[in-house]
C-alpha cells in the first residue's frame, strides 16, 4: 500500500515573492497592492512586514530572485557552439518564451519602466540583469572578434528588448528579430 506524501507548504517568504512574480508580471505593479498580495500568498499583512520593509523591498527581492530563473534559459554555456549561434539563441529562447500565453514581455524592462524612478531599488535591480544581457552578447563578439563589441552588444540588447514588447503586445517574436540579430552580427564580426 503506498501512501501519499504530501510537500510542506511553502513558507511565508516564498509564498509571497511567488505570488508577487505571479501578479506583478501579470498585472503590474501599480496595480498591485499589499492587501492583494498578502491573499494571493495566503499570509497576514503582518507577516509580510515581517519579512520585507514595505512593496518597494518585495517589487526588488521578486526580481532579484526571480531573475535568474527567468534568464537561465537566453545563456548558452560557453562551450556550446559557437559565438554566432550563442548570440542566436538568446533571440530563439525569447520567441520559444513568447509563445507561452502568459507571456508578458521582458519583466526587467516591464518593472522599471512601469516604475519610472530609475532609483528605485527594483529598477536597480533590473538595470543589473539588463548589464548581464549586454555583457553576454559582449563577450560573444569579442570571441567572434567583432569591430566593436561593446556597440554590438548594445545593439543586440535594444533589439530583444524590442523584440519582447513586441512579443507581448502581439504574442510571439517575429522571425524578423531573429534575421536582424544575425544581420548585426554577420556585418560586425565580417573582417573577424
Amino acid at each position: 500500500m503506498t501512501t501519499a506524501t504530501t510537500l510542506p507548504k511553502p513558507k511565508p517568504r516564498d509564498r509571497v515573492l511567488a505570488a508577487a512574480a505571479r501578479l506583478f508580471m501579470g498585472e503590474g505593479v501599480n496595480t498591485v497592492g499589499v492587501d492583494r498580495l498578502a491573499q494571493e500568498a495566503e499570509v497576514s499583512k503582518r507577516s509580510i512586514y515581517q519579512h520585507f520593509d514595505g512593496k518597494d523591498a518585495i517589487v526588488a527581492t521578486m526580481l532579484q530572485e526571480y531573475g535568474p530563473r527567468v534568464v537561465a534559459g537566453y545563456f548558452a554555456a560557453d562551450d556550446e557552439g559557437s559565438p554566432r549561434e550563442r548570440t542566436l539563441h538568446v533571440f530563439e529562447a525569447l520567441h520559444e518564451a513568447a509563445q507561452v500565453s502568459d507571456f508578458y514581455g521582458c519583466p526587467f524592462v516591464n518593472v522599471a519602466t512601469e516604475l519610472r524612478d530609475r532609483a528605485h531599488p527594483a529598477a536597480i535591480v533590473a538595470r543589473h540583469f539588463k548589464e548581464e544581457l549586454t555583457a553576454y552578447f559582449e563577450r560573444q563578439a569579442a570571441a567572434a572578434g567583432a569591430r566593436d563589441p561593446h556597440l554590438l552588444a548594445v545593439q543586440l540588447t535594444l533589439l530583444f528588448d524590442g523584440a519582447s514588447a513586441s512579443a507581448a503586445m502581439r504574442g510571439g517574436t517575429p522571425d524578423a528579430a531573429l534575421q536582424a540579430a544575425a544581420q548585426l552580427f554577420d556585418a560586425a564580426t565580417a573582417s573577424a
